[in-house]
């Protein structure tokens, strides 16, 4: 079960049997905190709330990544929005700019289906699309990297990371169009080695148990203190809310596909039998909404 479903999970009264008392369910406040209380930095809504306003942490995970020391970090923020007018739009888990003008995404995917190579690309096209001003030549397209975190070795090769960059098929050139993507494999915990270090990390729940003390301070903040509890429990309920939502449109959805199904509902009588918009309907009929 997904770690913010949690929240919903209804804990039953149940009456002692020796005598008649009766328990009363948790709080939604409760439930709230025991769900933030297992949270980890591999779960993408800790990981946008720990490194909000943290560029330093950003600096941190960067040099390691990308295994170098001297990586300087300019900007960076969470839940960065990439609109189009016209397709499909996108939030950013992390957004970074470090001081040589270089752009880098670092995106948290659990999920192995959430994590395929044409997500990356669109990431990869997504950042160009802010990069050019009007006419300004393309040569000035700055260098970028989209950093695939994954919880699961997706590539399944064991390796810490898998660097993809595009080459000529014939003689092997690379075709140095400073695009880059890079798989990190979260299962790969090898304490001998700093990306090993920081995996195991990213998979702690308790700020004792991590290696880096660069990274462990601000994750005692979070999981030790009322003020980052607070926080926690506020992103827990924000995202509960949202998962509600989200199941409740999928329900709307079956039951708009099955009356589609049986062909006698015209899409007016199916949106005023289901209490739902026309356009709704049309999106399910056309298979804009899956």
């Amino acid at each position: 079960m997904h770690k913010f479903a949690l929240a919903f999970h209804v804990e039953v009264w149940y009456t002692k049997s020796d005598r008649k008392d009766v328990i009363p369910m948790a709080t939604e406040q409760e439930k709230n905190r025991r769900v933030a209380e297992q949270l980890r930095l591999i779960d993408d809504d800790f990981l946008r709330l720990y490194f909000n306003d943290n560029p330093e942490g950003v600096e941190y995970i960067l040099n390691i990544l990308l295994e170098r020391q001297d990586l300087k970090v300019l900007h960076s923020e969470t839940q960065c929005e990439y609109r189009s007018l016209s397709g499909r739009s996108i939030s950013l888990d992390i957004y970074a700019e470090d001081t040589n003008g270089k752009r880098y995404n670092i995106e948290i995917q659990r999920a192995d289906s959430g994590a395929t190579p044409k997500r990356a690309r669109f990431h990869s096209s997504m950042l160009d699309t802010k990069l050019l001003q009007k006419k300004e030549p393309f040569r000035n397209l700055a260098e970028t990297f989209v950093i695939m975190l994954t919880e699961h070795d997706i590539m399944k090769h064991g390796l810490p990371l898998y660097h993809y960059d595009r080459i000529c098929r014939e003689t092997g050139a690379y075709l140095e169009d400073d695009s880059h993507i890079i798989y990190v494999n979260g299962a790969y915990q090898n304490p001998n080695d700093s990306i090993g270090r920081l995996m195991h990390d990213f998979q702690c729940v308790n700020a004792k148990d991590m290696y880096a003390e660069e990274l462990s301070e601000r994750f005692r903040y979070f999981k030790e203190t009322e003020g980052g509890m607070g926080e926690m429990c506020k992103v827990v309920e924000e995202r509960a809310k949202e998962y509600a939502a989200d199941a409740l449109q999928k329900e709307k959805v079956a039951d708009i596909r099955r009356m589609l199904d049986k062909q006698k509902y015209s899409h007016e009588e199916i949106a005023e039998n289901l209490n739902v918009s026309l356009e709704l309907v049309d999106e399910v009929a056309s298979g804009k909404v899956a």
